[in-house]
């Protein structure tokens, strides 16, 4: 039974013309510094060493000033369903669109950074209705991390995975889900291992595209390729994590930067998009433009730059090394995600994997670079979790 109404109310946020207005004015009187200085050829990914090119920032800032619309995301989300529900003290957002389908199974699903809700908007119809009648359904919901979107800035430390992991507890038993299943990548990836590993009793079982071993695993025995991962791993946080050092030692002093200035604030965001995707030379090759701009614009309006960057202070490095996932675990590590965990390395902290997947394709946002592929492994992966609870 659904708890009172109290509870969970339903939402509505939509910019005023006056925020919409001041943002393509600030577009417009941006002040951007000189052309990088290496490596301006027409295409290819070195074109990247030194960050976003000019080039490529002024053709997307001035799509944002003169042809993105922002209206059809609020409508987006308003026909999903939007919903906020105060937990601890702080106002929770979330969308949720139950399924017709009297077999469904409920799902969360959480982003990261630097995600959003927006990276879950192309999915939810497939998840909740799929086409193939065959293929399970779920009523889905899509909570925003405390600090992003619609979600509540908190005023006081403490809210790191572990807690937020608890509140996602909290509110799906008030939406009625005594029990469920979950996903995430990124931070949702691992708030995802926090609640398989800390409420067994709720969560039936997890997929995710984030599996993270215990520290301090030996590379003895690993495949020549899961060497690789290995490497590869340790090469991303020795050169090219100085975004997460920077958000878990000086969130604030970035955060100026992050809410004061929208061509900042896309520019710190947009680097991720393409650093972390299956891409040669754009992350446009497989995301929409339009979409990256609905999750920086929502970053915008909702002046969380700041607040989000906070979940690195709270959280980074903060995965209990000892916590082991006992229910099914489903792990999908696509190509060229940032961090590609070794499945002899998983098997040391999810300790039921009964399905293991290595796509030929997709990054870090396989839900924004390959939709298709990502509903269907993200359905028959949790069948597979399901499967196993009989």
């Amino acid at each position: 039974m659904l708890r009172p109404s109290s509870d969970v109310r339903a939402f509505e946020a939509h910019a005023t013309d006056a925020d919409l207005d001041d943002l393509r004015a600030r577009l417009a009187a941006a002040r951007l510094p000189e052309a990088e200085t290496v490596h301006r050829a027409a295409s290819g990914p070195r074109r990247w060493e030194q960050g976003v090119p000019l080039a490529d920032l002024v053709d997307v800032v001035d799509h944002w000033r003169t042809g993105y619309d922002w209206r059809s995301f609020e409508e987006r989300l308003d026909e999903i369903g939007q919903f906020r529900t105060v937990i601890d003290g702080l106002a929770i957002h979330f969308l949720h669109r139950r399924s017709p389908r009297a077999d469904a199974t409920p799902v969360v699903l959480t982003h990261g950074w630097p995600g959003s809700i927006a990276e879950f908007v192309d999915v939810v119809d497939e998840l909740t209705q799929p086409s193939d009648a065959d293929a399970p359904a779920f009523h889905v919901v899509v909570p925003s991390l405390p600090g992003f979107g619609h979600s509540d800035k908190p005023a006081a430390t403490g809210w790191g995975t572990e807690k937020i992991a608890a509140a996602w507890v909290e509110l799906m038993e008030r939406l009625g889900y005594s029990r469920f299943v979950a996903h995430g990548g990124d931070w949702g990836g691992n708030i995802t291992t926090v609640l398989g590993g800390r409420f067994p009793e709720q969560v039936l079982g997890i997929h995710t595209t984030f599996a993270e071993g215990p520290p301090g695993l030996t590379t003895d025995g690993l495949t020549s390729l899961e060497r690789e991962w290995a490497e590869d791993t340790r090469h991303f946080w020795r050169h090219r994590a100085a975004y997460a050092k920077q958000q878990a030692t000086r969130p604030q002093t970035i955060g100026y930067s992050l809410v004061d200035s929208p061509v900042g604030l896309l520019a710190w965001i947009l680097d991720k998009f393409a650093e972390w995707s299956d891409t040669e030379d754009s992350p446009f090759e497989t995301i929409s433009r339009d979409r990256v701009l609905d999750d920086v614009t929502l970053y915008w309006l909702t002046r969380t730059g700041a607040s989000a960057a906070r979940i690195y202070y709270e959280s980074h490095n903060s995965l209990d090394p000892e916590l082991r996932v006992d229910v099914p675990s489903a792990i999908t590590i696509y190509p060229r995600d940032v961090e590609k965990c070794p499945r002899p390395w998983a098997q040391e902290r999810y300790r039921q994997i009964v399905r293991w997947r290595e796509p030929e394709k997709g990054g870090h946002f396989p839900s924004l670079e390959v939709p298709g592929y990502f509903v269907k492994d993200l359905q028959e992966g949790l069948a597979a979790v399901l499967a196993a609870q009989r």
